[in-house]
């Protein structure tokens, strides 16, 4: 039997568990499924996947990180739990939108809107579903001629259809309910793990000792919490409010997942502590905000929105790029030399910052807005994704108009129709 050798230990000749020991004390820091039932080649592939020399220093290995006597230290084993947990988060927010945030709504006098139905129409809901939700002028033309329906019947049916799609006033203030109280939590429980740390105060002391730092309970919880939210929140980005920047929130989660794993993985705990709290520390203000906008309460929407922006501002574009990145970028250079886990963990954190720098724009436009009192809406919204106060209510008079009595006729569309087809509104 021929045999072969990765890093110095033999996968080929000899008997089976004996030959998975070896993989495993030479790749200790390696989940234990990935030597249990797979091929060879997969086998292989995932421990160049774990090789120390890939995410450690080049004079450290997953021994380092590893547990001692004495310390306690993170095993990749621990995040598993974080998809499970992801799903009783899905639990905990249906129940909390059912029992805390629609009473809430209640009480905030958050109601539905009454929505017009489009009627069943073939032709313009594949024209709908397939093609296009604005049609174009001549689309309409042509629409109307294959539905036998007029263009201003079309254009009537293409807005009532769109406004089916929109999200309603009370799934949008639920949804900002449960983030807000959510983020709210967790910016009080990670200030609280953080505060009493000599590395908050002294950055420099973020790097001290790794990798054989102590694993404290409360950064055990506080990174389980905050990794099984995120899992949840792109579990149900599919369902929740779209929004314009969509792909950049799809973006948002999949980094955050990666940055809290990875900072997991290499004993990163007391910068990854570190930065969920910075990112707590705004979010919970936003969704404040949200919520007293579709509640009405616009002086206090637009008051909590601008300090919002501010403390956003300051934490986003100017601590995390010149304390936090400072800190992951050069402090660790003076302790061990560059190498790819390194490069990782800090391209993402860019990639974080990079979104930082789009957000903070569409929120000076809000807060511009704001301040010269023009009418503002959510600047990431999507155009059919917003509320068309106006279009409902024109619907709604078109058809108390169609329903009343009047001396001219019968009615079409809302309006009279005399002999010679042309239309006259009503008094």
């Amino acid at each position: 039997m021929r045999s072969t050798t990765v890093h110095g230990v033999n996968t080929g000749s000899e008997p089976s568990a004996r030959r998975l020991s070896q993989l495993e004390t030479a790749f200790p820091h390696s989940p234990g499924f990935c030597f249990l039932h797979f091929p060879r080649m997969f086998q292989t592939l995932c421990n160049y996947f774990w090789w120390d020399r890939l995410w450690l220093p080049s004079n450290l290995t997953w021994a380092d990180v590893e547990f001692s006597e004495g310390r306690v230290a993170p095993k990749s084993s621990d995040l598993y739990i974080t998809i499970p947990l992801a799903f009783v988060f899905l639990i905990i927010r249906h129940l909390f939108e059912i029992y805390v945030a629609t009473p809430l709504a209640g009480l905030l006098n958050v109601k539905e809107k009454v929505r017009l139905k489009a009627t069943p129409n073939p032709v313009l809901e594949k024209f709908y579903t397939t093609s296009c939700k604005h049609p174009k002028q001549a689309d309409i033309e042509g629409l109307s001629k294959k539905s036998g329906c007029s263009p201003r019947q079309v254009e009537r049916w293409f807005r009532r259809r769109r406004n089916q799609d929109r999200p309603s006033l009370l799934k949008k203030f639920r949804e900002a309910s449960w983030r807000f109280t959510f983020y709210l939590l967790a910016f009080i429980a990670g200030t609280a793990v953080i505060a009493d740390k000599p590395w908050f105060y002294n950055l420099r002391l973020v790097w001290e000792g790794y990798p054989t730092q102590n694993l404290l309970p409360s950064q055990y919880w506080y990174y389980m919490i905050e990794l099984s939210f995120y899992w949840s929140l792109l579990f149900s980005i599919a369902s929740d409010v779209k929004r314009k920047d969509f792909k950049e929130q799809v973006i948002h989660h999949v980094a955050t997942i990666v940055l809290i794993s990875f900072s997991w993985y290499t004993n990163y705990i007391r910068a990854g502590t570190l930065i969920m709290a910075l990112h707590d520390s705004s979010d919970y203000l936003l969704e404040s905000a949200k919520m007293f906008n579709y509640a009405g309460w616009k002086n206090m929407s637009n008051n909590i929105f601008i300090v919002f922006a501010t403390i956003f501002i300051v934490t986003r574009l100017i601590i995390l790029p010149f304390w936090i990145l400072h800190c992951t970028m050069v402090y660790p250079l003076e302790i061990y030399p560059a190498f790819f886990g390194y490069y990782f963990f800090n391209l993402m954190m860019v990639i974080l910052q990079s979104l930082h720098i789009f957000w903070a724009y569409l929120i000076i436009r809000m807060a511009q807005k704001f301040i010269t009192g023009k009418v503002v809406e959510d600047e990431r919204s999507d155009r059919d994704e917003t509320d068309s106060t106006g279009e409902e209510e024109e619907e709604l008079e078109e058809e108390k108009a169609a329903s009343a009595p009047t001396k001219n006729g019968p009615l079409s569309n809302g309006h009279p129709v005399l002999n010679n087809n042309h239309r006259v509104k009503t008094n």
